[in-house]
């Protein structure tokens, strides 16, 4: 199969050469695009997400050989969840390699957080198919870089945690408040103010609400807990 010259720089980003071309054409096929003869990538999603989950356990395992399960779970959990399949996807700017249908090309699905974190696990999947178990654990290794090894010791959702510790005080859930919003339309950074009822505030910047929102709940823990 011959990729798009968008593919075939991702490819390069990616750091993995496919035999199977055709496995990468598919796991940057989002359902918006597919049709009777180009397959999406939800198959190879559900793949990815047990090669992911299954490497990050065994790196979390072999890192703290003394680390009770309780320990272990948040830890693996931040290092699986969504956000942070979607913060690596763009840091090697999977979106610019996606194919979607005209609706979501004109709705942001490039930067969209949900999308970036499926094909990036769609991702994973093509290369375990493509060349292994071995040859997939070493890539999410290597794009999850030093986030194993610097992974908080209680790593729980930080808008949990501060919805726990408010309610804890008997208030209402912390509001979350977008302040600010710059950057090109395709490429969006976002600054998130969280208010408690108690007059608490903190407030971060990120390139999704999202990641803008658990960042200032973080820095507000820091604050009320540290």
């Amino acid at each position: 199969m011959t990729l798009s010259a968008d593919a075939r720089a991702f490819m390069a980003r990616l750091g993995h050469e496919f035999g199977d071309s055709s496995l990468l054409s598919q796991a940057l096929t989002h359902g918006s695009a597919a049709s009777p003869t180009r397959r999406d990538n939800e198959r190879l999603e559900f793949l990815g997400d047990r090669v992911l989950g299954l490497t990050m356990a065994e790196a979390l395992l072999g890192a703290d050989a003394e680390a009770a399960e309780g320990q272990i779970a948040p830890r693996y959990n931040a290092l699986v969840r969504r956000e942070t399949c979607a913060d690596v996807a763009r840091e090697i700017d999977l979106g610019a390699a996606l194919r979607l249908g005209r609706s979501e090309r004109m709705s942001g699905g490039r930067r969209k957080e949900a999308l970036l974190a499926d094909a990036m696990e769609a991702v994973i999947g093509a290369v375990y198919l493509d060349a292994g178990f071995d040859e997939a654990r070493a890539l999410v290794l290597r794009l999850w870089g030093g986030r194993v090894g610097s992974v908080a010791e209680d790593a729980r959702d930080a808008k949990t945690a501060l919805q726990e510790w408010a309610q804890a005080r008997g208030e209402p859930p912390p509001a979350y408040v977008e302040t600010a919003r710059e950057g090109p339309p395709h490429k969006p950074v976002f600054t998130i103010e969280v208010r408690t009822a108690g007059g608490r505030t903190a407030s971060a910047t990120a390139g999704s609400k999202r990641a803008a929102e658990q960042e200032a709940a973080r820095r507000l823990m820091a604050e009320v807990a540290p």
